[in-house]
């Protein structure tokens, strides 16, 4: 009994954590569904109000197929993600709140999709990793010089005859598709797990940070002795934790420039295979993107790290050292005349104190507070199209339009040429209707001035004459203009003029 006990507990205990659970719920295949479609690996966070409209969207399409989905809206289930430790909160560079996913979440998907492709099971290269593995640890652990010795030399002797063969003309074998697949299978099985291990150890120093920050707006422990806790986890952390060492190793390897461009130039060879044709574009880039994920997730870290060292040496900085000094100073002063007052007053001295407080003096004292309405969205707007008026036809909107200079200066030629017009205002009174609405006497006049047509409008005497027009609707008004006349030099300007589409 005792040991189905005790391993009833550890189940109990691997349920209750927040990977488990979210495997475990309803609507879990929803959840991460929306996780999968919304996070990548190139896209860690997605801003708050954002993440809130395509969780409305995703339900919205769900629901427009028939499937079965929750109740409530985009906005209440990340909040209720966020509560339940799949999704993370935060304020990013450009002071806008951002969601996450937290380790718990990035679990549960490494695990779905493990269960979703095909996994590499027993193989060669899998074989050939835990053999090389385990010879390397046993060198690490053995402390005999002696053995180290004989497995170096045993090394050095394979690798120099290896060498030595190929030197000698020996054939180079070839790794077959097969191979290479069972290898990259290994690989990404190892690569998946990256996210998930430096987002535990992310928390883990956003957690000591709340907790050291509670401590110091608590202020009921010396500064000193949250200080020696937050180094002596900091210690524990980096040293006694699978996820902290596993951290201090990829820091390492970060660190050192020539293995980073080793590792980058053996991917890009693994993927000068073959078999690598028979991988998707994205499997692809995801694959060189390795060395980007390493470096992404130590930043990450390291990131939260430089904000709690921030956090502990403003609170230290800015620590009311000088504020503490006055108030013992004020307590000291204040003892002293209690002090004396108690031994020169009499047994039914009093005090006067105002029983109210005085007035301060503030310079400003805010008046408006935040208030979330004010960010909202406005409301769609009403769709009215159906209640718009037919618009009008080209025909229609170019009888509302400037002049025409092109009909113009064909009717103007004609005139001159075929009917002997005697000036332009004649021209134009024999025009059809349609040519003869108020807006192109404006055009004549450019024309006209176009080919330095002579117009009789010196002194204040000079000749007009009527300009009789219609308007679109078919009312007439006449109009006095100054009288102008063409010369045969002046026709023949106006026939070049150009007022096609490449007029300019």
């Amino acid at each position: 009994m005792s040991d189905i006990a005790g391993e009833l507990a550890r189940v109990r205990e691997a349920f209750d954590r927040p990977t488990l659970r979210l495997l475990d719920r309803k609507w879990a295949p929803f959840v991460l569904a929306v996780f999968k479609a919304s996070f990548s690996r190139d896209r860690r966070s997605v801003q708050a109000d954002r993440l809130h409209t395509q969780v409305d969207a995703y339900l919205a399409d769900l629901r427009s197929i028939g499937s079965e989905v929750p109740g409530k809206n985009g906005r209440a289930l990340c909040v209720q993600w966020m509560n339940d430790q799949w999704l993370y909160r935060e304020t990013g560079e450009d002071d806008e709140e951002q969601y996450s996913l937290t380790s718990h979440a990035l679990e549960a998907l490494l695990l779905v999709d493990g269960l979703s492709r095909d996994r590499a099971l027993i193989s060669e290269s899998r074989l050939t990793t835990i053999v090389d593995t385990v010879r390397h640890r046993a060198t690490q652990a053995n402390p005999d010089r002696d053995e180290r010795i004989r497995r170096l030399d045993l090394e050095i002797a394979e690798k120099a005859a290896e060498r030595d063969r190929l030197a000698a003309g020996g054939e180079i074998a070839a790794a077959s598709n097969d191979q290479m697949h069972e290898g990259y299978a290994n690989l990404i099985d190892l690569i998946t797990q990256l996210p998930s291990d430096f987002k535990r150890v992310e928390e883990s120093v956003a957690g000591m940070h709340r907790q050291i920050v509670n401590d110091f707006r608590a202020e009921e422990r010396p500064i000193s002795e949250v200080l020696d806790e937050y180094l002596s986890k900091t210690d524990a952390l980096m040293s006694s934790t699978a996820e902290g060492r596993a951290f201090e190793g990829a820091f390492v390897l970060l660190r050192n420039d020539a293995l980073l461009s080793e590792l980058k130039n053996d991917l890009e060879s693994i993927l000068l295979h073959p078999f690598a044709l028979e991988l998707s574009a994205a499997d692809r880039r995801s694959f060189m993107g390795t060395v980007s994920l390493i470096r992404k997730g130590v930043d990450d870290v390291l990131t939260q790290r430089n904000g709690l060292t921030t956090t502990l040496r403003e609170h230290i900085v800015n620590h009311d050292v000088v504020k503490d000094r006055e108030l013992e100073r004020l307590l000291r002063e204040i003892n002293k005349e209690l002090a004396v007052w108690m031994h020169t007053a009499g047994p039914r001295s009093t005090v006067t104190a105002e029983l109210m407080p005085g007035t301060l003096e503030l310079e400003h004292l805010r008046e408006r507070f935040y208030d979330p309405g004010a960010h909202k969205a406005p409301p769609p707007l009403e769709d009215v199209s159906a209640f718009a008026p037919e618009p009008p036809s080209l025909d229609a909107m170019r009888t509302q339009g400037g002049p025409l200079l092109e009909e113009l200066r064909d009717a103007m030629v004609t005139a001159f040429t075929e009917r002997g017009a005697a000036s332009v205002g004649d021209a134009f009174n024999s025009l059809e209707p349609a040519m003869r609405r108020p807006v192109e006497i404006l055009g004549l006049m450019q024309i006209a001035t176009q080919v330095d047509a002579v117009r009789h409008t010196d002194g204040a005497d000079a000749p007009t004459e009527d300009f009789d027009t219609v308007r679109p609707d078919g009312t007439r008004r006449t109009f006095r203009v100054p009288r102008i006349t063409l010369t045969d030099d002046d026709t023949a300007a106006l026939a070049a003029l150009n007022y096609g589409p490449d007029h300019d």
